[in-house]
């Protein structure tokens, strides 16, 4: 018999999670990747949404299990102990990334907290002095996750959702 792996599991209960927010009219679902990497034998999920009355700011979590998690959880290996990796990333249109990015990023801490360092990159359109620049925030949690951390995806979202709120 088939046994789900942790990336599996954590995909169904994040997916569940996302769709119903979804439903509930709390959040619009605007992407979503499912990929298997047949190069590396990896696997990467995320859902992309954001606020109905915010639709230019994205928020995106993103899972994905390497091929040491996957092996090692597939054959029972006491040397690696598997999990996924999870990250909130968001999309936000700026324009003067040096005020900004300074506010984006305290925002983040008092959300977050200080323990979550933001990674803040931006891309813009060179010769266009008119259009935004795109800002990417990701933030970096430093673990690996197992089936355990289900139960708080309600929490994450609930986070994410507080910050595109206040962007």
């Amino acid at each position: 018999m088939f046994d789900p792996t942790i990336f599996e599991n954590l995909k169904v209960v994040l997916e569940g999670a996302v769709y119903d927010l979804d439903l509930s009219g709390q959040v619009l679902v605007i992407g979503r990747h499912d990929r298997i990497e047949l190069s590396t034998m990896s696997r990467y999920y995320s859902l992309r949404f954001c606020l109905p009355e915010k639709e230019h700011i994205h928020a995106e979590l993103r899972l994905w299990a390497d091929t040491a998690d996957l092996a090692s959880e597939i054959l029972e290996l006491d040397s690696h102990k598997p999990g996924c990796s999870i990250q909130p990333v968001f999309f936000i249109p700026i324009h003067d990334p040096e005020e900004e990015c300074k506010q984006i990023a305290r925002l983040v801490e008092e959300i977050w907290g200080a323990s979550y360092q933001p990674k803040l990159e931006i891309r813009t359109t060179y010769g266009d002095k008119q259009a935004p620049h795109l800002l990417k925030l990701s933030l970096q949690f430093h673990r690996k996750f197992g089936e355990e951390i289900a139960d708080d995806f309600a929490s994450l979202l609930e986070h994410m959702m507080i910050l595109l709120d206040r962007l």
